[in-house]
């Protein structure tokens, strides 16, 4: 991407996200890049451990007027680990998580998790991705865990409704709710994607619901006096 071709906007967003990832004490930012453009951030370059790439990502998306962020970041160990030291560690991990059932199993190539298995709740999934991320020498996670679909229940558009209203974080009035089978469909917009992650959450702590649906697109007001709009 060439600086001649960005706003000043873009260059106010650029440098707000360079110093949030400074700021964020999670985050090791000396080997990130970052550019910006219409909203959407890129986040290129390395980082030692797979959690700081994530830390990254979630560092990226609290900063105003960010409405997508790409994560390119490659994760290099400064130490390498073998593929059976990271497996035994997973073991382990998903044992000590006493959410994650014992359906769950993790492989393990190049540094790379694969987490497999059913659950009953997306929080067990969660939790399990969770459980394995911050082992030492894991390089990325890939999720292919199967959540069991269960009865739903009665009126769940009314009662994930509810949930949004109840969340402080959340603007609900924009956000619209669908329920098909345990599908939930999330559609309207949000002034930032920690409002759009706090509803997707919100939506995945129903009962019965398998995945999420989110379309909620990230709109931040226009504001005279935000110094990186």
């Amino acid at each position: 991407m060439s600086t001649a071709t960005l706003t000043d906007k873009d260059l106010r967003l650029r440098d707000a996200v360079v110093q949030q990832l400074e700021w964020d004490p999670a985050v090791v930012a000396s080997g990130i890049g970052v550019t910006a453009r219409g909203g959407a951030v890129s986040l290129t370059g390395s980082i030692n451990t797979y959690a700081g790439k994530l830390a990254a990502e979630r560092a990226a998306k609290r900063v105003y007027g960010v409405r997508a962020v790409a994560n390119d970041l490659e994760v290099k160990l400064a130490a390498g680990r073998t593929d059976p030291d990271i497996a035994a560690d997973a073991a382990t991990m998903l044992k000590l998580h006493h959410e994650v059932p014992d359906s769950v199993q993790a492989t393990v190539h190049h540094g790379h998790v694969t987490l497999t298995g059913t659950v009953d709740w997306h929080y067990q999934r969660m939790q399990a991705e969770k459980a394995v991320r911050y082992i030492r020498g894991v390089r990325h996670v890939v999720d292919r865990m199967t959540v069991v679909p269960r009865a739903a229940g009665h009126d769940m558009r009314r009662r994930i409704t509810q949930a949004l209203y109840r969340n402080a974080t959340l603007d609900a009035k924009h956000i619209d709710v669908t329920v098909t089978g345990s599908v939930v469909h999330l559609k309207g917009t949000a002034t930032s994607w920690l409002q759009r992650d706090a509803a997707e959450r919100a939506a995945y702590d129903a009962p019965g619901i398998t995945l999420v649906d989110n379309q909620i697109v990230v709109d931040p007001p226009n504001d005279d006096n935000c110094e990186i709009c």
